[in-house]
């Protein structure tokens, strides 16, 4: 897999699907996220989800403009203040424009850390089948998928989530963890390149990228 591919953000929207020849995951993985479906648990969402079929992207399209000034301060290495221009952006992210949304992440998010993986999923899950265009339920999902182990379903929401906002530095940190432990190195490291060209703030990032360049480079890859 060539590095412009791994760069290019349109490899996770709907017409450009990832596939396994460009993103160097075993073709089983794909098959599975392709075919695999699973049942929605038989968990009671306390909210009716008609109520839940709603429209955010209203409020959306208006906190995009000062997401894209926070990104372009977020993005230049000498920001101080980067830590802040972070929290301010992960608020935003978690704004759907709906009560009715934004009260499911907050159930689903909560059961995710309490552990109570079945709430989380019929939630999470309830959220995005009634707000497709919300990227950070679509994201929060990615997570628990990933906490459980069901990587190929991670995989698909993050796809998911950059679809619709190629920025999200969470849900790339996610899929480079991922190809890490199908032991794709040079996936991977090409990942967290690009994730440095919108955050290069993070140590653990830097320090990550030294390793897997050692890794890959050792590999004559």
């Amino acid at each position: 897999m060539s590095i412009a591919s791994s760069l290019n953000p349109t490899m996770f929207s709907s017409r450009n699907a990832v596939s396994p020849a460009s993103s160097g995951i075993p073709p089983g993985v794909f098959g599975v996220i392709r075919t695999l479906g699973f049942r929605r648990l038989a968990v009671i969402v306390a909210i009716p989800l008609a109520l839940a079929v709603i429209d955010c992207q209203s409020v959306q399209a208006a906190g995009h403009g000062k997401l894209d000034q926070l990104f372009e301060r977020l993005a230049d290495p000498e920001e101080r203040d980067w830590k802040i221009i972070e929290q301010e952006i992960r608020r935003l992210w978690a704004q759907s424009g709906s009560p009715t949304a934004d009260l499911l992440l907050k159930r689903g998010s909560e059961a995710m850390r309490r552990g109570d993986y079945d709430s989380a999923l019929a939630h999470l899950t309830a959220l995005v089948d009634s707000a497709p265009d919300f990227a950070e339920g679509w994201n929060r999902r990615a997570t628990l998928f990933y906490l459980t182990q069901r990587f190929s379903l991670s995989v698909s929401d993050i796809e998911r989530t950059l679809a619709l906002e190629p920025r999200h530095f969470g849900a790339m940190s996610g899929l480079a963890t991922i190809f890490i432990r199908l032991g794709r190195p040079e996936q991977a490291l090409a990942v967290y390149e690009h994730l440095l060209t919108i955050h290069p703030h993070q140590p653990s990032i830097h320090e990550a990228i030294r390793r897997l360049r050692e890794q890959v480079e050792g590999t004559g890859i």
